[in-house]
């Protein structure tokens, strides 16, 4: 099945190979762009310069491959909210009955759990639609 995803070396064909260290070099800047506080960090934490870190973060294909990758990390956040719904629900239907629980802490918390669990359902339908518009994008460029 076909990720859409592009590793260093198709957006560099320069650098051949899908294991070349500069393509390993800019999966793992990635991930230090998603863990690390800022740039300066990431890029240290590569051992690239910050000069190099920007200049990539301004090819396009190393910016579809970071949107990726911080979509996946989000739809992995949305999906742990999902299952712990229930808890959720569970813990604010017991306050909700409890008459020393204030009115407004019940109601910001209900709405906040299932405005959560709305949202993750949203990003569902966001998926497919990209997925679809890539499929579209695939099959005008196969004709």
């Amino acid at each position: 099945m076909e990720t859409g995803r592009a590793d260093a070396s198709q957006m560099h064909p320069e650098m051949k190979g899908h294991g070349s260290k500069f393509a390993r070099k800019m999966e793992t800047a990635i991930a230090a762009l998603l863990t690390e506080r800022n740039h300066a960090e990431a890029a240290r934490a590569v051992g690239i310069n910050l000069s190099t870190l920007k200049r990539w973060m301004r090819e396009p294909e190393f910016i579809r491959e970071y949107r990726r990758a911080r979509w996946e990390v989000v739809e992995q956040g949305y999906a742990r909210i999902q299952q712990n719904t229930p808890a959720a629900a569970s813990i604010l239907l017991k306050l909700m009955v409890d008459p020393s629980t204030p009115a407004s802490g019940r109601i910001r918390a209900a709405l906040g759990t299932f405005t959560l669990a709305r949202e993750a359902l949203d990003l569902d339908i966001e998926t497919r639609v990209a997925a679809l518009d890539r499929d579209a994008e695939l099959a005008k460029q196969g004709r």
